[in-house]
């Protein structure tokens, strides 16, 4: 043996992995060969997990720590390769580490419209989008499962197929939900929740964890959003007849306060037609209250009932409906004796005679006789 393999001999590998990107989530160690050294150190980092893998076959899984490997620590390697008597001599496996952190605001929203049946507005299309946080949870699943033999594997490489399945989901969630859609924004933590709860066992399925998934916003179509704007300036405007006056007022005072700003003949034309529409409208009758148009509307008179005329102590006084003279017959101020009188007579009348009173004194005796 030469001195520089004698040195070199000497030397202990170090398996270690530092990542400095933001997006890694499995880093295969490079080594020559891929052969390590006997009593090689492992190191491995809080936020990491390291997999042993021989000739295709997932072996030992390492948690964060610093390792001598050696026969000891290295029990499904040592048994996959055969050493019943411990070895000392390098041997041939690959390390994968894995990021374990928790990889945040990966984004995920609807590529096209959701379609749904709204209580309110019928049917409609909706768009969402949100953002969700995963983990490795499950290394070798994760390995076996995902990343197969890529040396590098990144978030961008699973992000679409997440999302795909994120969208999935939310859809046949919103649409089993039945909130009307100007109720969403009040529902967006419990959809996120309910959704998050779902959708997880499928995350878990690959060997990853959904931590958290949120719903940050769910909007209607721009044509939709226009109409509804209109509608709550509607609501806004209230009466629309004083709303008119005042832009009227509005506009002939910017037209005396600029009368350079067009011809005369365009000056004059406005200042006629607003002055006309503010005639129209002050000249419309006001419109009843609320209150006035609610409120029960008296009934017509009984057909046939007319009013009569009384005479009363030498005065004549009236008229006085059917109710009002019920009133005064029973009072004893209208008696058979009281001279009446209505459209269509011809002269004054007592009270008696008159055929359509004699119902008011049926509980009055007759007169005496003689009287």
């Amino acid at each position: 043996m030469g001195l520089w393999d004698k040195l070199m001999g000497e030397f202990v590998d170090v398996i270690q992995w530092t990542d400095d990107s933001n997006d890694t989530l499995v880093y295969r160690f490079e080594r020559q060969g891929n052969e390590i050294k006997y009593g090689a150190k492992l190191t491995v980092r809080e936020g990491q997990v390291a997999v042993f893998v021989n000739e295709g076959q997932i072996a030992d899984t390492f948690q964060p720590g610093m390792y001598e490997l050696k026969t000891n620590n290295l029990p499904i390697l040592s048994t996959l390769q055969a050493w019943q008597h411990g070895f000392e001599s390098p041997f041939k496996a690959e390390v994968y580490f894995f990021s374990t952190r928790r990889f945040t605001d990966l984004k995920w929203g609807t590529q096209n419209p959701v379609m749904l049946r709204d209580p309110e507005f019928g049917p409609i299309r909706l768009r969402a989008f949100g953002s969700y946080t995963i983990r490795v949870k499950d290394a070798p699943t994760f390995l076996r499962e995902i990343v197969g033999t890529d040396g590098r594997f990144t978030t961008d490489e699973i992000t679409h197929q997440l999302r795909n399945m994120v969208v999935s989901r939310f859809a046949n969630i919103l649409g089993q939900s039945k909130i009307p859609a100007l109720d969403l924004a009040g529902n967006y933590d419990q959809l996120g929740q309910f959704l998050q709860q779902r959708i997880a066992p499928e995350f878990e399925a690959v060997g990853l964890e959904l931590p958290s998934l949120l719903v940050e916003n769910i909007s209607l179509p721009r044509e939709v959003e226009a109409a509804l704007d209109k509608r709550s300036s509607m609501g806004i405007v209230g009466n629309l007849d004083q709303y008119t006056q005042f832009q009227a007022a509005e506009a002939l005072r910017d037209a005396a306060a600029n009368p350079g700003g067009g011809s005369e003949a365009l000056n004059m034309g406005l200042g006629l037609a607003m002055a006309q529409r503010l005639n129209e409208t002050l000249a419309r009758p006001p419109q009843p209250s609320p209150a006035s148009q609610t409120a029960p509307m008296p009934p017509p008179p009984l057909p046939g009932a007319k009013p009569y005329f009384v005479a009363l102590n030498g005065q004549q006084a009236g008229p006085f409906a059917m109710e009002e003279l019920q009133r005064q017959a029973q009072s004893g101020q209208l008696n058979r004796a009281t001279l009446v009188w209505a459209q269509g007579m011809a002269n004054w009348t007592q009270a008696g005679e008159v055929a359509e009173l004699n119902a008011l004194f049926a509980h009055l005796p007759p007169p005496l006789p003689g009287a």
